[in-house]
């Protein structure tokens, strides 16, 4: 049987049971694929052994078709097709690897890494590296000059400036905003991929603390009126963290490891156990480094949680390190 269609659950509905009677065979970079009437190109592609890159797509939400990054080609289409979102149908003759969807892709990484810091995002420098961006290519003489002026003009001075900014590709530039003890928030790094909203909306908890706010380059996930995260609808469930590629949004514990040069994940251990909680059932997974619990995160694809947790199952395990009881201070029994 094919991959594709092996891992889809029992049918829930009658047209359901009709998409998976009906599937659908197209062709990826000159192979067949047959999926699931319904599924993505994207889940054709994997199918075919065809890794395709992804910012804004997670196995567990509803692909936000935002980043741009799993753009193909499709044969009798004027533009490239996001992969993600666009339905698989028969027939489709897909190509993956063109140098107009090499092209595409390059641009969207380099266009993402002159605006906001991707130190902490390692799949994305991977297919950064893999498609040869160069986010430095861009040169600052030349930005807000039109390709005419370009032509003609000799490049400005590095100390050039436009109406009090320096010329090149603006980046995002905001402090980092700690507000408690569970997560932090950097937007220097956040590409807007959406993914944190939907976790917080209809995927998952259903809280919709956060949304897009501000247009343009000043587009940021803000709560309610920018209100501090402890004021706010936010119930602290940390899914949107679980779901970020970027490091925007990130475990306290990590980030403080981190600006100590302790954070070392390639020596980690992730344990699964159930949440001791509720009767619920959810799985977790324990990161612990130096035998202490740095973070907690829960499997995607988990029939119980998807990878989504509550406050408790995510933040909850700080008992856990309870420091050691002082008999010495304990009362006397002696009578």
């Amino acid at each position: 049987m094919n991959a594709a269609l092996a891992h889809v659950a029992p049918a829930a509905s009658g047209k359901a049971t009709d998409e998976a009677a009906n599937p659908v065979t197209l062709s990826i970079d000159g192979c067949d694929v047959t999926v699931e009437r319904g599924a993505s190109v994207l889940a054709a592609c994997t199918a075919a052994g065809v890794d395709t890159p992804t910012i804004c797509w997670a196995p567990n939400l509803t692909a936000a078709n935002a980043c741009r990054l799993c753009v193909v080609e499709l044969e009798g289409s004027r533009t490239l097709v996001p992969a993600c979102s666009r339905p698989a149908e028969a027939d489709m003759r897909i190509c993956t690897d063109s140098e107009r969807v090499r092209h595409s892709r390059r641009m969207v990484l380099e266009f993402l890494g002159s605006a906001n810091d991707l130190s902490q995002a390692p799949e994305i420098a991977a297919w950064s590296q893999h498609y040869g961006a160069d986010p430095s290519r861009y040169p600052s003489a030349l930005a807000n000059q039109s390709c005419a002026d370009a032509a003609t003009t000799a490049p400005a001075p590095e100390d050039a400036t436009d109406n009090g900014h320096e010329l090149g590709p603006r980046r995002v530039e905001e402090p980092v905003r700690v507000q408690d003890d569970l997560y932090i928030r950097a937007y220097d790094r956040c590409v807007l991929c959406y993914k944190c909203v939907e976790a917080c909306g209809d995927d998952a908890q259903h809280t919709f603390a956060i949304a897009v706010a501000g247009r343009g380059f000043d587009a940021r996930i803000r709560t309610e009126y920018d209100t501090e995260l402890p004021q706010s609808a936010c119930v602290y469930c940390g899914n949107c963290v679980a779901v970020c590629p970027t490091g925007a949004l990130q475990f306290r514990t990590e980030f403080d490891l981190r600006a100590a040069g302790e954070w070392r994940p390639d020596e980690q251990t992730v344990t699964t156990t159930v949440c001791s909680y509720c009767g619920v059932g959810c799985n977790l997974e324990l990161h612990v480094q130096d035998e202490r619990i740095v973070k907690v995160t829960s499997p995607a694809d988990h029939s119980v949680t998807s990878g989504h947790l509550c406050i408790k199952g995510r933040f909850g395990w700080q008992y856990v390190h309870a420091p050691a009881l002082d008999l010495s201070a304990a009362p006397s029994t002696d009578r």
